[in-house]
């Protein structure tokens, strides 16, 4: 059964890394997967908790980088290690087109990028509230497309980005109650 998955997510990897190409895609990945790319969004998401929750912007300041630092450790430090799974830039068996990104020795299952950029969205989502639509779709979007990337890119198999968001949406929902709850007892 594991080798059947195994195999399965190999096909769909270079299916999407090997088929589903366009030089602009080539451009634009590098850029998404980038943590420096995003670092207005961090500092526009650190001013809206300044503004929208006042003198306890610190709760979901917490909150978040907790959901980061908890999503990081738990995938880098414990799975990774535990599970080993090679890269596909690393497997001599798969055809693996590396775009414009290094093919680094560590390993991949989960993918961190999916696991903490699913949680900060999770995290902002549950925040904001499901009933701002134009909200959900845009960090769910954000999310699924720097998780994407890493396949694009020849970094990541799809399982390991599904498994990634799915732990980091779990995350994030964790600690977005925590920071909801808190946010709740102590109103601004």
């Amino acid at each position: 059964m594991f080798s059947m998955l195994t195999e399965i997510d190999r096909i769909i990897f270079e299916f999407i890394n090997g088929t589903l190409i366009h030089p602009i895609l080539d451009w634009t990945m590098p850029l998404i997967t980038q943590p420096t790319t995003w670092i207005p969004l961090y500092v526009g998401m650190i001013i809206w908790f300044i503004y929208r929750f006042r003198r306890l912007f610190f709760i979901p300041l917490l909150g978040v980088l907790m959901a980061f630092a908890t999503g990081d450790l738990v995938s880098a430090r414990l799975i990774k290690p535990g599970v080993k799974r090679t890269r596909p830039c690393n497997e001599i068996t798969v055809n693996a087109r590396v775009i414009g990104v290094t093919c680094r020795p560590s390993y991949s299952f989960p993918s961190s990028h999916a696991v903490n950029h699913m949680a900060i969205a999770i995290f902002i989502i549950v925040l904001i509230g499901i009933q701002k639509k134009i909200w959900v779709i845009l960090c769910l979007f954000w999310a699924v497309m720097i998780s994407y990337s890493r396949v694009y890119l020849g970094l990541h198999y799809p399982g390991d980005v599904i498994a990634g968001m799915i732990m980091g949406g779990l995350i994030g929902l964790f600690f977005a109650n925590i920071a909801t709850r808190l946010l709740n007892k102590y109103p601004t």
